[in-house]
């Protein structure tokens, strides 16, 4: 089980009034109130319609119910075959459920998020993207109203959590590796894939984490400038900006279906429409209920090789202990 306590981890610098500082985060004990909302998009009736993600949301939110003892009071499902109007997927209703999903959250809450629908790319501006590209998710009306791209998934759902406070996102959708722009990605190691926080050491990275942690927006993106301005190359500005505006003090997880660079399958499975990660998900949890990070992580790849090319890939808002177990 993960501890309960502060871990902090990196370089320690000299901050304010001559205090010693350090980054920091905390394990979520998910035992405090659970919410969740699950998005399922078939795009019925437009180019490029799905069959499995309705189906997606609904075995999803019987998961959850049965296995981690989620209220249905306490999910909100959004699909295109709802007769109520606040519960279609439109751009505006999936930002308003998003701002629901993480509205009054505390420590040891545990929100879950699950989208199954199109994903995307497009040109990145703000430097945090090592390909160039944001991932974006398609709401239902994204002909008129537009996508919705993983900087302001990560705004609304992200940045506003407390230390302690679980997030636990799954992301059933192409090019959506970091479609919610948490910084630490694993390998099937159990090992981040690009040079930890520990491994960036400087006042500039320190000030722009804390600035982070207090919601000082201007002063993070201040000392994320430094770090831009000392960095060399696209792929390491990326990483550093990433880093130095990304990560966070809440317990926020990320299971997508493939890496930026893939699609994901809509399938059949056992005669049943689906989206292959959301399926591949849940069997591994009903085969394995009590697994690590790390081993689900091969569980959910080692469901989905025999069959499809695609990924799926875990990532955190913080360095994490890949061997805890899996609890959300």
């Amino acid at each position: 089980m993960p501890p309960s306590s502060i871990q902090n981890y990196g370089p320690r610098f000299e901050g304010q009034n001559h205090q010693t500082q350090q980054p920091y985060f905390q394990y979520s004990q998910c035992n405090g109130r659970k919410k969740a909302l699950c998005i399922g998009i078939n795009y019925r009736g437009q180019n490029g319609e799905l069959q499995g993600c309705i189906n997606d949301v609904k075995n999803i939110t019987n998961f959850l119910t049965n296995h981690f003892n989620y209220k249905r009071d306490d999910i909100v499902t959004l699909t295109d075959d709802a007769t109520n109007p606040r519960q279609r997927p439109t751009r505006d209703n999936i930002l308003q459920a998003m701002q629901w999903l993480v509205r009054d959250a505390k420590p040891n809450d545990s929100l879950f998020f699950h989208y199954s629908g199109h994903g995307g790319q497009t040109k990145d501006y703000d430097g945090d993207e090592a390909d160039g590209y944001d991932e974006v998710i398609y709401p239902l009306d994204h002909e008129q109203a537009g996508h919705i791209v993983d900087d302001d998934m990560h705004a609304v759902m992200v940045a506003p959590l407390p230390a302690g406070c679980r997030l636990t996102a799954i992301f059933d959708s192409c090019h959506s590796g970091s479609a919610l722009d948490l910084p630490y990605i694993y390998s099937t190691e159990g090992k981040v894939k690009e040079p930890n926080l520990a491994a960036e050491a400087g006042q500039g990275l320190l000030s722009a984490v804390t600035s982070y942690a207090r919601g000082d927006m201007g002063g993070m993106f201040k000392s994320a400038l430094g770090i831009v301005k000392t960095a060399t190359g696209g792929g390491q500005k990326a990483d550093k900006v990433a880093r130095a505006t990304r990560t966070s003090p809440a317990d926020c997880i990320s299971w997508s279906g493939c890496k930026d660079s893939q699609t994901s399958a809509d399938t059949q499975e056992a005669g049943t429409a689906t989206g292959a990660m959301s399926f591949a998900f849940i069997a591994a949890l009903n085969q394995q209920p009590q697994q690590s990070y790390q081993q689900l992580l091969n569980s959910i790849r080692d469901i989905l090789k025999a069959k499809y090319s695609q990924k799926p890939q875990l990532s955190s808002s913080h360095p994490m202990d890949t061997t805890i177990q899996f609890i959300c």
